[in-house]
């Protein structure tokens, strides 16, 4: 495994990191059972991965509960664990979501008691919340720091005036400033290289890309897309209406002339962005993370990553409110 840093944090991570979104009690469909999750936590951890993100919304808690028990049988100095707060843990309560600062520090107290773990490393809110002015969730969040409960802030998908609105309110109320950006963006959807990731680069923010394998667009021919149960209900129109049949073709392509799989071709490409920390990488199976794993040695020359980005095409905007 590689590592790098995060943002400006000075926290090393390393260069893949594990999603935790299917991980649940009963895996059903694309869920992963405990006793799997756990397997795949594991093999992480031996393969050198420290850093692995969840939310208190994936399976409403199980995911936390599950990354913790798991984590919990390695030293706490070893793991980078991030989480996320916003949306809503209980549909009868009003304030079981948002970024109130009564919302935040519940459910930052529930996710700390699910993670068993007395500091989160990365605390990200999940989405901007337009009911709450922006300084009362970063004086909520300075607070959390200050107590030792978040070692630091981020952020994900937003628009990029929203995010430079937060940066600069940070700047001028002597506030914990957001550290990360966690924003949807891949071979097949790369709308974010137009403002967020250039903002992004000029304030030193870490950026880990969520669905960077564009919710498996990129890792099967797309002939075969109905291939996988999750494939079946995926809705993968807005990868296909930004040239993203021809960017699949390509990636299928550039994976046979290198004898890899078009998964390790996709992730390459995320690691051979100098803006790019780390790729949030979901799997389902053991063999889908050491798959994930080894896209760090891959080599693509800049004419790969020209000849794999060349039939990218605008399309709308998608992953944000």
């Amino acid at each position: 495994m590689e590592y790098t840093t995060l943002g400006s944090t000075g926290t090393t991570v390393s260069e893949i990191c594990l999603g935790c979104m299917s991980f649940t009690e009963d895996g059903e469909g694309w869920t992963v059972d405990r006793e799997e999750s756990t397997e795949i936590i594991d093999r992480a951890v031996e393969l050198g991965i420290n850093f692995f993100d969840t939310a208190n919304v994936y399976t409403q808690g199980e995911s936390e509960s599950i990354l913790g028990d798991a984590l919990a049988e390695y030293d706490r100095d070893w793991p980078v664990v991030a989480t996320k707060v916003r949306g809503s843990m209980d549909e009868d309560n009003p304030n079981a979501e948002g970024l109130s600062r009564k919302a935040i520090e519940q459910e930052l107290q529930n996710s700390l008691d699910r993670l068993g773990m007395d500091t989160i490393d990365l605390y990200q809110i999940h989405r901007w919340d337009y009911d709450v002015p922006i300084e009362e969730t970063l004086r909520t969040l300075d607070d959390a720091v200050r107590r030792n409960q978040v070692r630091s802030i981020g952020a994900s998908s937003m628009w990029a005036h929203q995010f430079a609105e937060a940066l600069h309110t940070s700047e001028l109320q002597t506030l914990e400033r957001f550290q990360t950006m966690q924003n949807h963006y891949n071979l097949a959807y790369r709308e974010e290289e137009r403002e967020m990731l250039p903002l992004c680069d000029r304030e030193d923010v870490g950026v880990i890309p969520w669905s960077p394998l564009a919710g498996g667009f990129l890792t099967r021919p797309h002939e075969e897309m109905t291939a996988t149960i999750r494939g079946e209900d995926a809705d993968w129109d807005h990868y296909v209406s930004g040239g993203g049949l021809e960017i699949n073709e390509r990636v299928e392509e550039l994976a046979d002339e290198k004898g890899v799989s078009m998964a390790q071709i996709a992730l390459a490409w995320h690691l051979h962005k100098e803006v790019v920390t780390a790729p949030i990488v979901g799997v389902s199976s053991v063999e889908h993370l050491e798959d994930a794993a080894e896209a760090v040695d891959i080599d693509l020359s800049d004419s790969d990553v020209e000849y794999l980005e060349d039939p990218y095409e605008a399309t709308a905007v998608a992953g944000h409110d």
